[in-house]
């Protein structure tokens, strides 16, 4: 069992350690003078840092590679503002020492629970060829089961098993509070567009001992993949509405098959409802710099847009306000620069705290 995480690193800066983790990524460089050096990302649940290893290394490039758990020996030090790990030692781990709960970070809320309350949203559609769609996605053997778990990140936001599941349901939160104020907004169509915009990932990421990319992650990523998703779903529906009103192609996209044979079978899926649906998943990601081939051009693109790349932004600052909070800085300072957001972040909640009562003035 792990006694020492990556989290509690400030407390043992200079300090020889002893424990498990998991490789992030590991690669031999070349030295500036002669020779190499083993330069790896170590992880744990509580985060990643940087671990080199100067000598002895050639057993550990036999043995170890991207994904294993290990058992190393090293001092944590602090280089550039950010803890590291020199290694003396380090072998593979052997699977009775290894508990994967200590290495695979996890959602603080109850999985189940947030699946329910999303599902309650669903179910509260007016519009009944949005709900028969996303339960649809819900429903699937092989989406549902990964929707719920997939972490929403390899390493930014909701980066932890359930991640992309806490993610939506609380876009979802933000979208029911905001819509009211944009009458121009289909809500059903929205919730749609925050449920279903993220879908991609269940296949773009892996997520068995850590975070990481899969080859069609790499090679088409997510929100191709969730466009592709989409097209599949719609057929099936439509191959059940058609199966239900007998296999008639004469079924239109709008007629109900109620009207055609007395049932409360849903029609073909409507085909202006599938673009709309297609253009917010193109476009969630706001510009085309950001990985969106279009550009949001609806009142629901546009909002859950602006939306996700709220929430997201929201999760990372919590996790960069927790992280100084844990290494110690001090609530004067900012945090370290962030890469995603290129800039440092301020906890202005945590500063005003450490004022005496009624000092408005800043020094």
């Amino acid at each position: 069992m792990k006694d020492f995480y990556i989290a509690d690193a400030a407390r043992f800066e200079n300090q020889a350690v002893t424990s498990f983790f998991c490789i992030a990524s590991i690669n031999t460089r070349d030295r500036k003078g002669n020779g190499q050096y083993l330069a790896l990302t170590l992880a744990d649940k509580t985060g990643q840092f940087e671990a080199r290893m100067w000598e002895d290394f050639d057993d550990v490039v036999a043995t170890c590679s991207t994904g294993c758990y290990v058992k190393v020996q090293g001092q944590i030090s602090k280089y550039q503002g950010k803890f590291q790990i020199t290694l003396t030692k380090m072998r593979p781990a052997a699977a009775v020492e290894i508990d994967t709960a200590d290495f695979i970070p996890t959602t603080q809320f109850d999985i189940p629970t947030m699946a329910a309350e999303l599902r309650s949203y669903v179910a509260a559609f007016k519009n009944p060829h949005l709900r028969a769609l996303v339960f649809a996605f819900l429903d699937d053997p092989a989406i549902g089961p990964a929707f719920i778990e997939a972490p929403a990140a390899k390493r930014l936001h909701h980066a932890w098993i359930g991640g992309l599941l806490e993610h939506v349901l609380s876009l979802v939160h933000v979208c029911v509070a905001t819509a009211p104020f944009y009458p121009e907004v289909d809500l059903d169509l929205l919730l749609t567009g925050a449920i279903l915009h993220d879908i991609g990932k269940v296949r773009e990421l892996s997520w068995s001992s850590s975070f990481d990319y899969t080859l069609e992650g790499q090679l088409i990523g997510h929100i191709s993949i969730a466009q592709g998703l989409l097209h599949e779903k719609i057929a099936e529906l439509d191959a059940k509405a058609l199966a239900a009103s007998g296999g008639s192609s004469g079924l239109q996209p709008t007629e109900s098959l109620a009207q055609n044979e007395g049932a409360l079978a849903p029609a073909l899926f409507p085909q202006p409802l599938r673009l709309l649906i297609e253009h917010m998943i193109l476009a969630h990601h706001g510009k085309l710099e950001f990985g969106s081939p279009k550009l949001p051009m609806t009142p629901e693109a546009m909002l859950l847009s602006a939306l996700d790349d709220l929430e997201a932004k929201f999760q990372t600052l919590r996790n960069e306000f927790a992280a100084a909070k844990t290494a110690g800085r001090p609530a004067t300072e900012p945090t370290e620069w962030v890469r995603s957001m290129e800039r440092p972040l301020f906890n202005s909640q945590a500063w005003l705290n450490t004022l005496p009562p009624n000092d408005d003035e800043i020094a």
